[in-house]
């Protein structure tokens, strides 16, 4: 330690302990002023505002819209809360939880309709699902959704046929009442379900497939052939996919060639009747490929 000699040679503490005490006591009075001025200018403040009602009501807008601005600032408006059950919502699943005659089915039908293999897996097992249950051929009701939509869950024709099967919910609604009413048309599974009753109720009054579809597609005034060739076509495409082996490749046919010139189509919207509640029409305007089929 430094120290420093007086004139009687007494030893004294060192100059710079003795500096850094008075700054420390200069510092110390400083900030207990400091704090006892701003104790008197808040007292001063608040006496203002509590005398004059004006200031203390712009005060008080003022420091309400800063905390506001500030909340803002830390919200953001493009954040979502949280929901860690939409997966299980999502009409969704991987091809490859499924069997292999299923899973190729599903992959086959995402190539060749593009749409996304993940919904098109739940579908492809439940019409197989169903198909087992009421002894109809699954590839046959997924040709049927094929022609209809395209796979499409909210396609809707002139006629009001909604959904993926291309069901006339005005005409079937009491076949919705066990799913919660007539939106459940837009759910794919709830759709594929009723148009898999309609379809089989068809087949069953024409006793046959074939009369079944003519009866499906409400063709009344026509006999149907080109829409019963391109679900038939489809539905044994199908078939073979499932077992693994190449799908043979749609043959052109009298049906399908391009018609004369000032000649009307095969199959048009206007040649089918209106459907009634006693008919199994369930898709009046779907006519083949008005939905792109």
């Amino acid at each position: 330690m430094t120290v420093a000699t007086t004139s009687e040679g007494a030893a004294t503490p060192g100059r710079p302990l003795r500096w850094l005490r008075i700054a420390t006591t200069a510092v110390s009075d400083l900030m207990h002023n400091s704090i006892a001025l701003i104790g008197l200018a808040i007292a001063a403040l608040a006496m203002v505002l509590f005398a004059r009602d004006d200031l203390r009501a712009a005060t008080e807008e003022h420091v309400l819209a800063f905390l506001l601005a500030r909340q803002e600032e830390r919200t953001d408006p493009t954040a979502f809360v949280p929901d860690q059950l939409a997966a299980e919502r999502a009409t969704a699943a991987h091809p490859s939880e499924l069997p292999r005659d299923q899973a190729n089915v599903a992959l086959w039908l995402s190539r060749k309709y593009r749409v996304a293999p993940e919904p098109l897996s739940v579908l492809v097992a439940e019409a197989f699902h169903i198909g087992e249950k009421i002894q109809l051929d699954p590839t046959l009701i997924l040709a049927v959704m094929a022609i209809e939509s395209r796979f499409n869950p909210f396609a809707q024709s002139s006629y009001g046929a909604q959904g993926l099967m291309q069901v006339l919910t005005r005409v079937h609604t009491d076949k919705y009442e066990d799913f919660g009413g007539k939106l459940a048309a837009f759910d794919p599974v709830t759709n594929l379900r009723v148009g898999v009753q309609v379809l089989r109720d068809c087949i069953r009054r024409a006793g046959s497939v074939e009369g079944g579809l003519r009866l499906y597609v409400g063709a009344v005034t026509v006999d149907g052939s080109d829409y019963v060739n391109k679900v038939m076509g489809e539905h044994l495409r199908l078939r073979d996919v499932a077992l693994g082996k190449r799908p043979i490749a749609p043959a052109r046919t009298a049906n399908h060639a391009a018609p004369p010139k000032n000649s009307q189509p095969a199959l048009v919207p206007a040649q089918f009747d209106a459907p009634t509640d006693e008919s199994a029409h369930a898709t009046p305007a779907a006519a083949p490929g008005e939905l792109g089929a």
